[in-house]
């Protein structure tokens, strides 16, 4: 069986919440130029991703992958935490 999910989407983001049970919330970053005034500004995007192990506390820097609605609001699942807080 080959594995054909080349084409899904995988982000890198921080865990702002760890509370509820076998979901996280995880926070990107993004610096965006402002159109007029050409000033840089800081732009956050906040998503809930499947942790099915609870694995992940808040703080760690996590990567996630796009997978078929789980939930509501829950699109992504828990690929790797990349790094665990300190």
């Amino acid at each position: 069986m080959s594995d054909n999910r080349g084409n899904r989407k995988t982000r890198v983001g921080v865990v702002v919440s760890d509370k509820m049970d076998k979901t996280i919330v995880v926070e990107m970053k993004t610096k965006v130029t402002h159109p007029l005034y050409k000033k840089t500004i800081n732009k956050t995007t906040k998503l809930k991703a499947h942790d099915e192990e609870n694995s992940c506390g808040i703080g760690d820097t996590v990567r996630v992958m796009e997978t078929r609605p789980l939930s509501k609001d829950k699109r992504w699942r828990l690929v790797e935490i990349i790094e665990k807080a300190k």
